[in-house]
């Protein structure tokens, strides 16, 4: 099969090295990709939002399957544009934009968990019109307030906080339109749940699916879940505290209820489901849904699959995905994120990455997250440039082999979290 990725990030790469061992594979094409691709693939100059460039370069290779890896051409509908084609015949993982608003709206999530009585923190949703009215709101829970603006913000576009002239100043920022620009012109305040945040993860056709393994996120750039949200500063997997009684809650509970209220709403859905849950009192609820692979989550469930994942994908897209075994490894997997100075403010780019050919020794991998290549070099190219993953037969190994992977790359700037993993360590 000749199969197109979308994306250029860390989840990216780690899809494409993934899909790159696959049987069926003829041809690999990555749009746009990054420096660390460059070997899995062809890399091509498209920009996935424009979707007739996205169609005609489908049709100039003989695409099979497009696998797209970021939300934005998701919820913006590029899996529609080319299955509803006429030019073209292509297989597509990821949602329709009916199904990617799970994502693409937080209040859409809310009105799908409440219709279908899926755990979740209970909400008010409001507009700039009705910025005295979300005010008053705010005195329906107490501190911390949890605002969230209601459209895609790259993965930062929660505030939480114990102040209630913070809430407030916020919330004017969000609805203005100031702080995340049209996704923030609605806003939807919830109860904060206090508990421990989880990430499960399932492909679906809309009425079957199968799981991937769980994944824990640190989402804060500070040490000890300090600072403001970021994309993603590490992640492990397995999750230790995801006990056998808890993943029977969730998949009863949550998973099961989801895929059932997109069949029963009529929402066509083929490609990932992103679950970030929490743990309170032993009991999950849904914080938020995706409508992909999390970032950097991506970079530590995929060295786990030990199934082809092209033949999944070629599943999934056939009809056949109850055909399919998806087998886990045992072993355990972590990744630390290398961010520019700054992030996630403003940081500089450009700085060149050393140590990425120094590597040997260590059970491991690097995967590229925002870099590119420029007269051989590799050059930092974003806000988390590298996800650097170690593997272990439990998560003290993989999170030592992650750490030793950070201590050898660098760039003028770079730094990580250091304590990726061990809150839950502690627990073990």
């Amino acid at each position: 099969m000749n199969v197109l990725l979308i994306g250029s990030g860390g989840r990216e790469h780690a899809l494409a090295w993934k899909l790159h061992q696959s049987s069926l594979l003829t041809s690999l094409h990555i749009a746009p990709g990054n420096a660390g691709m460059a070997g899995l693939g062809t890399l091509a100059d498209l920009d996935p939002m424009d979707f007739a460039a996205v169609e005609r370069y489908v049709k100039r290779n003989d695409i099979h399957q497009v696998v797209v890896g970021p939300e934005a051409p998701l919820v913006a509908g590029l899996a529609d544009y080319l299955l509803d084609s006429d030019k073209i015949d292509v297989q597509v993982v990821g949602p329709r934009a009916a199904g990617a608003q799970l994502e693409g709206s937080k209040e859409f999530a809310k009105q799908f968990m409440k219709r279908h009585n899926i755990p979740t923190a209970r909400y008010g949703s409001f507009t700039g019109e009705q910025l005295d009215a979300a005010i008053a709101f705010l005195d329906e829970f107490e501190a911390p307030y949890v605002l969230k603006a209601d459209g895609l913000a790259a993965g930062k576009g929660v505030i939480i906080t114990s102040s209630r002239e913070e809430a407030e100043a916020t919330l004017k920022d969000m609805l203005s339109g100031t702080s995340f620009g049209d996704a923030g012109r609605r806003v939807v305040i919830e109860e904060f749940l206090d508990g421990i945040e989880v990430s499960l993860f399932c492909v679906t056709d809309g009425h079957h699916f199968k799981m991937l393994p769980s994944a824990k996120d640190y989402k804060r750039v500070g040490e000890g879940d300090t600072g403001p949200n970021t994309g993603g500063m590490g992640a492990i997997s397995p999750v230790p505290f995801v006990s056998p009684e808890f993943q029977e809650k969730a998949m009863n509970q949550i998973v099961i209820p989801t895929i059932k209220g997109l069949e029963k709403d009529g929402i066509p859905y083929c490609g990932f489901v992103f679950f970030g849950l929490i743990k309170v009192g032993g009991d999950p609820f849904v914080i938020e849904y995706n409508c992909r692979l999390g970032d950097p989550e991506t970079e530590v469930i995929l060295p786990r699959v030990q199934s082809d994942l092209l033949h999944v994908f070629d599943s999934l897209c056939t009809g056949m995905l109850t055909e399919v075994d998806v087998v886990i490894e045992e072993r355990a997997a972590s990744t630390v994120i290398l961010a520019s100075g700054g992030y996630p403010g403003a940081y500089e780019k450009g700085m060149e990455i050393e140590g990425l050919d120094a590597l040997n020794g260590i059970d491991g991998m690097v995967f590229h997250a925002g870099t590119k290549e420029v007269r051989r070099k590799v050059l930092s190219n974003g806000g988390r440039v590298l996800a650097l993953t170690g593997f272990g037969l439990d998560l003290e190994s993989a999170l030592k082999n992650s750490y030793q992977l950070a201590a050898r790359v660098n760039f003028d700037g770079a730094f990580c979290r250091n304590d990726i993993g061990a809150d839950v360590m502690e627990s073990i």
